[in-house]
């Protein structure tokens, strides 16, 4: 039975009534009671930071609580340390970003949670609004004079440990919809993202600099990468995703960016995905450069994959729009990557695709069970270029390590 807006109204004051409930020990800060209006046109960004600060500053469990409703807020940063481990920022409605593009060109960011510890970030909608920029930005494809703002990303966990985020959904972001920073030990767990699939660089879930952290349960549909791995993490976790449309799952690109001198990924796991006419699916990417870096102990186990156009891609030339290219061979070493019990179906001929360094060829590189076709019935075909490594088990396409 479909639900309708009253009974969805009513669902949203039970959760907000059991939350009182459970947490009768806690402090409860009700934004609405700072002033925020719940119709989508008052800028309740003051509210919010006010009911913030005060759940901050408390010695016992706080929680930071937004009743049903649309809640214009503008670019807001929730700063911590705060005097409790134990705060709670509870959304049982819809946050909405300004309409327009270029609010935010300062920080790139619209909410950010910074130097918190403990924090949990419990349901709500998330809507960044982003079609205005989406639609400059195709312009400017088309004309480079047009000038257009990066945008904002909607939710960063920046410096931050032992965070939750559980049940959030971000729709429409201007950049990356959910982003995690400099952080430990950040879990976003029944988190879904929706974006359409030519809105540009809205990335599911963005991971940098970060470790010990783990993604479960999430849907994502979007213009970009499902998840995209930076550099400088360590020990992830992510399963259960199921993505389609979008980009993929990302490690990269490395071997671009400033400000690092060495770029290093190690020990992610990626168990039990789903891709449905996404570009890729598990793909490495590293740009034709000098800089350093490696990218080791990567593990991707049990996908599906239904019309996928590159199901396993590991490219040491990346170079979108074939732009500012360097000649050189990349000088990220990729090392111990393991695809295990990966089946489906690609829109390509070619099926598994390793394009590697001619100074780093890839090492340590094994395919276990594998079964890829070609438009559902037809042999694909596998791609080697400086690449060395094993089979075991069925693998199809023939293998070419």
């Amino acid at each position: 039975m479909a639900m309708t807006k009253p009974m969805l109204s009513l669902l949203a004051h039970l959760h907000a009534a059991l939350l009182l409930l459970s947490g009768a020990g806690a402090a409860v800060y009700d934004v609405t009671r700072y002033g925020a209006r719940p119709d989508g046109v008052t800028d309740s960004t003051l509210p919010f930071l006010r009911a913030w600060a005060d759940a901050c500053r408390s010695p016992r469990q706080a929680t930071v609580l937004v009743p049903p409703g649309m809640f214009l807020l503008g670019s807001a940063t929730f700063t911590g340390p705060c005097a409790t481990h134990a705060v709670t920022f509870s959304i049982a409605g819809t946050l909405v970003a300004p309409t327009g593009y270029g609010w935010d060109a300062t920080t790139g960011r619209w909410i950010t949670f910074e130097s918190v510890e403990g924090l949990t970030v419990s349901g709500g909608v998330l809507d960044g609004r982003g079609s205005s920029l989406w639609s400059c930005k195709r312009q400017q494809q088309q004309q480079p004079h047009v000038h257009c703002p990066t945008g904002a990303s909607s939710l960063t966990i920046s410096n931050s440990r032992d965070v939750v985020v559980d049940g959030t959904r971000s729709t429409n972001s201007e950049l990356f919809h959910m982003v995690v920073l400099q952080s430990h030990g950040v879990t976003l767990q029944q988190v879904s993202v929706d974006a359409p699939e030519d809105s540009p660089n809205t990335d599911g879930i963005h991971i940098h600099m970060s470790s010990n952290v783990a993604v479960s349960n999430a849907d994502i549909r979007t213009g970009d990468d499902c998840v995209s791995i930076g550099p400088g993490n360590s020990n992830l976790w992510i399963e259960r995703v199921s993505c389609g449309p979008g980009h993929g799952i990302s490690i990269g690109s490395l071997g671009q960016q400033q400000g690092m001198a060495v770029e290093v990924v190690r020990n992610v796991t990626v168990k039990t995905t789903w891709f449905t006419g996404t570009t890729n699916g598990f793909r490495i990417k590293t740009w034709g450069t000098s800089k350093r870096g490696l990218v080791s102990g990567i593990t991707f186990v049990d996908s599906t994959m239904i019309g996928v156009h590159n199901p396993i891609i590991i490219d040491q030339n990346y170079c979108p729009g074939k732009k500012s290219c360097s000649d050189r061979s990349s000088g990220i070493k990729i090392s111990q990557v393991r695809y295990i019990d990966i089946r489906g179906w690609s829109m390509t001929p070619v099926a598994v695709t390793f394009n590697c360094s001619r100074s780093n060829p890839c090492s340590g590189i094994s395919l276990q069970n594998v079964r890829l076709m070609y438009e559902g019935m037809r042999l694909a075909k596998s791609s080697c270029r400086n690449v060395n490594g094993r089979t075991t088990g069925l693998v199809v396409p023939p293998s070419c390590l």
